[in-house]
């Protein structure tokens, strides 16, 4: 069984994906001192936060907020916050179904990175991320450089590991866990007091991963995600949120002993590796080789390395937007889709 344009409708393995989700990683909680947080319009202001090992102190709830990312972004939406979004950027794939209308009325700065003069113009007072580069060097702007003109940062933490930014130069040491993307939306729950619907948020996350591991059982098999690039494709490593997904769904990650969260590998040894199922990465941003489904097929099936692999040769492929392979609220719909991609290819047999 290969995949053709034709048949790329079969291989969206959908399961029903009804609100927001999420991913994860470590960093710090609120200041529990500084913010009650148990229900809408009960946090206390000042609230203090120690974001990944900055303190960042949020005087009254944000009234313009630009966000940096499409995972901030669906989480912020998630939470009824789209009127307070002046800005988005940063995007691989269209918006959740379920958030488009919320999201129709949001400026879209960039499709990826905007420029500071850019983000300057929205006039935010509140400015998120949930990768590190925006706030590195080469990046949109330092989060000094935001805080001199009066705009607070904040910095998922599923980018964060012992105080240190993994997307602003830093590395994993701990695997990524679903708790640090609940955190996150606890926190911004909290900085725009709007806590009850984080409580809910998280509620209905965490009902949707039991439902999808539901009678589950993957033990023998092995999975190799490829996000992008057909010359040296990145692949997922042991510490991010993919090989969180293996692990839910009790599956085996091939490449677990890589430490970065996507690392360039050599096609002879993804050949040497033989994954039994290939988890493609579907980047409707189309900016480099390999983005789309469609070339990863295509370049599967036909060269003369790849075309030989046992995934190949048996269609075992599940595909999933680049934002489900990304810690996000979108980390719950790749679950659904990993979880329903093995059943359904019946893998193990």
């Amino acid at each position: 069984m290969s995949i053709s344009a034709g048949r790329i409708g079969i291989l969206v393995l959908a399961a029903a994906l009804a609100s927001a989700l999420v991913a994860c990683g470590q960093s710090e909680a609120v200041d529990s001192g500084a913010a009650a947080s148990n229900g809408e319009g009960t946090t206390i202001y000042p609230l203090v936060l120690d974001n990944c090992g900055r303190k960042v102190t949020i005087d009254a709830a944000p009234q313009r907020v630009v966000s940096l990312d499409q995972g901030s972004t669906e989480i912020l939406l998630s939470l009824g916050l789209a009127e307070r979004v002046v800005g988005t950027a940063s995007w691989t794939d269209p918006i959740r179904e379920n958030l488009a209308e919320a999201n129709a009325s949001v400026p879209r700065l960039a499709d990826n990175a905007p420029s500071y003069e850019v983000v300057l113009g929205a006039d935010p007072d509140f400015v998120t991320a949930s990768f590190g580069r925006h706030f590195a060097q080469g990046g949109v702007a330092d989060r000094d450089r935001f805080e001199e003109t009066g705009m607070e940062t904040y910095l998922s933490p599923t980018d964060c590991d012992n105080g240190v930014s993994i997307n602003g130069g830093g590395k994993r040491t701990t695997p990524l866990t679903m708790d640090a993307l609940y955190q996150e939306i606890r926190e911004l729950a909290a900085v725009f007091d709007v806590s009850t619907r984080g409580e809910e948020l998280i509620d209905e996350l965490k009902s949707r991963e039991t439902a999808a591991l539901a009678g589950i059982g993957a033990a023998d098999v092995s999975l190799a995600f490829w996000f992008a690039d057909t010359k040296s494709p990145y692949v997922a490593g042991g510490l991010g949120s993919p090989n969180l997904l293996a692990t839910y769904v009790g599956a085996e990650n091939a490449f677990s002993d890589l430490t970065d969260d996507w690392a360039p590998v050599g096609w002879e040894t993804v050949v040497e590796r033989n994954p039994d199922v290939l988890v493609l990465g579907d980047l409707l941003r189309n900016r480099f080789p390999g983005d789309l489904l469609v070339e990863k097929a295509a370049f599967l099936e036909s060269d003369p390395l790849t075309k030989n692999l046992d995934a190949v040769r048996n269609g075992h492929y599940i595909e999933l937007h680049g934002a489900e392979m990304n810690p996000s609220i979108r980390t719950v719909d790749g679950l659904e889709k990993l979880a329903a991609g093995l059943r359904d290819l019946k893998v193990p047999s």
